[in-house]
């Protein structure tokens, strides 16, 4: 549904992204995530055709955005993380001519827009003025005119940015109801929310793709260490050390509640019955000992925290 080979934008001596390629199938859920300044909002111009690339070749759904911008944007609803509404109007008002502007037939517009307002939860509010609603409420009405026209490609940049957390879960339930029906990128900071929606991530550094694959598959290639938190009763006065002292583990460290470590083995070496053991032969009273997987966090600092030098000509300066 999505294929972007090669891609390049340059403004003037400065490279945004440079030579990134990624292909997104039909129906699926794909993030799309980087430090600020990575080339994420690049790349979402170039694919919603509000830029040119400088080189490359990008496909939506079957159209090249440079020979047939106007198809591809008939096929796309694009949520930019500031959405572009006219405060003046109500809600409906303005998904009317939202409505018509992306080529709605007359006769279809408002059952689309009851629609939509329908699946963004906008019943309540949808003859108020725009200008009059809460931020949260904005958010809603900027992912109601990326879906008014029914487009096959969704991209959203930072759909639950403003929301009560009640929202951001309605939100995201949404968003999982469009799965198979629509093609998704999500950008967001918000890496749970990633984790939650998504079932591969595209992660972009200093203008260069640095990683494509699951969380599952990133996790397993990317980690260096068994990683355990156990939680005890009591503890030992010098108990980081005396947990240094078992055999395959590298490192400790204090955890965030009372009484709990973090221990670090050495990769394929599992501990468990060790540790266990120590407990018990101290009679520590062992009140958890879990495995700590590794997060879409942990990938992503991995990932990025490379090559922090100041940016220059030739490295990504843009938004």
């Amino acid at each position: 549904m999505i294929e972007v080979q090669h891609v390049t934008k340059r403004y003037g001596p400065l490279t945004a992204i440079q030579d990134i390629s990624f292909s997104v199938a039909k129906g699926e859920i794909v993030a799309f995530l980087g430090p600020n300044g990575a080339g994420k909002t690049t790349t979402m111009r170039i694919l919603t055709g509000y830029m040119p690339a400088t080189n490359g070749s990008v496909r939506v759904a079957d159209f090249d955005c440079h020979e047939s911008p106007l198809e591809v944007k008939r096929r796309i609803g694009y949520l930019p993380e500031h959405p572009p509404l006219y405060l003046e109007l109500t809600v409906r008002e303005y998904l009317t001519f939202v409505g018509r502007m992306k080529g709605v037939e007359m006769g279809q517009v408002v059952q689309r827009m009851e629609r939509v307002i329908e699946q963004t939860g906008l019943g309540e509010v949808k003859k108020r003025v725009i200008g009059n609603l809460s931020r949260g409420y904005r958010q809603r009405v900027g992912l109601a005119q990326a879906l008014i026209h029914d487009p096959p490609v969704l991209i959203l940049d930072e759909p639950t940015v403003g929301l009560d957390p009640n929202q951001i879960i309605e939100i995201r339930d949404l968003i999982k109801s469009l799965r198979g029906s629509h093609t998704i990128i999500l950008s967001t900071h918000i890496l749970p929310e990633a984790t939650a929606l998504c079932e591969r991530v595209i992660i972009i550094h200093r203008g260069k793709i640095v990683a494509i694959d699951t969380q599952e598959q990133l996790a397993t290639r990317l980690r260096r260490s068994e990683k355990l938190r156990v939680t005890v009763k009591t503890e030992l006065p010098d108990m980081e050390d005396q947990l240094r002292t078992v055999r395959g583990v590298i490192n400790v460290s204090a955890g965030e509640s009372v009484n709990t470590y973090l221990i670090e083995a050495e990769l394929g070496h599992d501990i468990r019955e060790a540790i266990t053991e120590f407990v018990m032969t101290h009679q520590l009273g062992l009140l958890e000992l879990a495995v700590v997987s590794m997060t879409l966090e942990d990938v992503f600092i991995q990932l990025t925290k490379q090559d922090t030098s100041p940016p220059h000509a030739g490295n990504d300066q843009s938004p």
